[in-house]
């Protein structure tokens, strides 16, 4: 992170505001949103890795904040991000290190508030199709399921792959979604291994479909396939849509950590009744088991740590030659100032 240094005037002017702070808390006080309506990009919404985007919708918490949320279900994280640069959404679910990916590529976007404190992505090998899986070398040349290509189920793909050698043009990709159509493209045979999130892979894990070779869905598993912590779901926009909307971003941001704190002493009956019937995939007993695997990695107060952001940027540079570490300013992917109010206003 930069360090920020301060001559006198900054500093008389920060100190005034501080003691303004102290005398009327009203003068912080949040103001009205300045876009009430915001059209929102997620890919795979069904998925325990956007689990906070849709406890706050369900529970009316965007709509306490001011806000009417239009959500647009995307394959996967890419086409979110895709929705974005082309203009049709204000603001994308998804993954943190699409901020890093678009840097690179001198475009600057930023999260505003963390869902997830690791990825929830696993990666399974076709018990039918590999049969005599031994090491990930043996994926070379096989067909991989990914959310959609680009997204972060493809990174830790490809993160994986060439630590064992083998190059993302050895394999190839195959985009199926992250619910009902993932499950039939590896129980078909249409694929040989998948990366993927839950509720999917722990269903085809307790099936006996796949072996899971990786897993970053608890906090543990994440560490020792990133070496740190990893920062994965979060709301991400354009730069100039943070400077232009703070008070529409203070209302995502406590919409968000308010239904992190409520998954924090949530039951599995209150998953079950508060989620769409369609996300369960069929089968409540395997979605509780799967939400008891991630639960977590689900983000407690919506706060990006600092090391996380230099964990991903590591991550990403290990096996993509067009990011480069040394041009990347991590301070422009995330702010945590919209995060911190509203983690004091919920107490998370």
């Amino acid at each position: 992170m930069n360090r920020i240094v301060l001559n006198r005037r900054t500093f008389a002017s920060a100190a005034a505001l501080a003691v303004a702070g102290v005398a009327a808390p009203s003068v912080l006080a949040q103001g009205k949103p300045e876009k009430s309506k915001v059209a929102i990009a997620v890919g795979g919404k069904a998925a325990f890795y956007y689990l906070p985007l849709t406890i706050a919708e369900q529970l009316g918490y965007f709509k306490a904040e001011g806000l009417d949320v239009e959500i647009s279900d995307f394959a996967g994280g890419a086409k979110a991000l895709q929705a974005l640069i082309g203009g049709s959404a204000d603001v994308v679910s998804g993954a943190y290190e699409h901020t890093i990916n678009m840097q690179s590529k001198n475009q600057f976007i930023q999260s505003i508030v963390l869902m997830g404190r690791a990825p929830q992505i696993s990666v399974g090998v076709s018990t039918k199709t590999v049969p005599n899986y031994k090491t990930l070398a043996d994926l070379r040349g096989k067909k991989i399921g990914v959310s959609a290509p680009g997204s972060s189920t493809n990174m830790v793909a490809n993160l994986l792959l060439s630590r064992a050698g083998v190059k993302a043009n050895e394999v190839s990709y195959v985009g199926v979604g992250t619910s009902a159509g993932a499950l039939s493209a590896l129980r078909s045979g249409q694929i040989d291994a998948m990366s993927n999130t839950d509720p999917v892979m722990t269903m085809l894990e307790q099936k006996g479909e796949v072996k899971i070779v990786s897993d970053t869905r608890t906090l543990k598993g994440t560490q020792d396939v990133f070496g740190g912590p990893m920062p994965a779901a979060c709301f991400y926009t354009h730069v100039d849509f943070v400077q232009k909307n703070p008070n529409t971003c203070q209302a995502l941001a406590n919409a968000i950590v308010h239904s992190l704190k409520w998954l924090q002493t949530a039951g599995p009956s209150d998953i079950i009744k508060t989620v769409p019937e369609g996300y369960l995939l069929g089968d409540r007993a395997l979605y509780l088991a799967s939400f008891n695997k991630v639960r977590e990695a689900i983000a407690t107060d919506g706060v990006l740590p600092d090391e996380g952001a230099r964990t991903a940027l590591r991550a990403l540079a290990s096996f993509d030659p067009a990011i480069k570490p040394e041009k990347i300013n991590l301070a422009k992917t995330y702010t945590n100032e919209f995060a911190r109010r509203a983690k004091e206003k919920f107490k998370a």
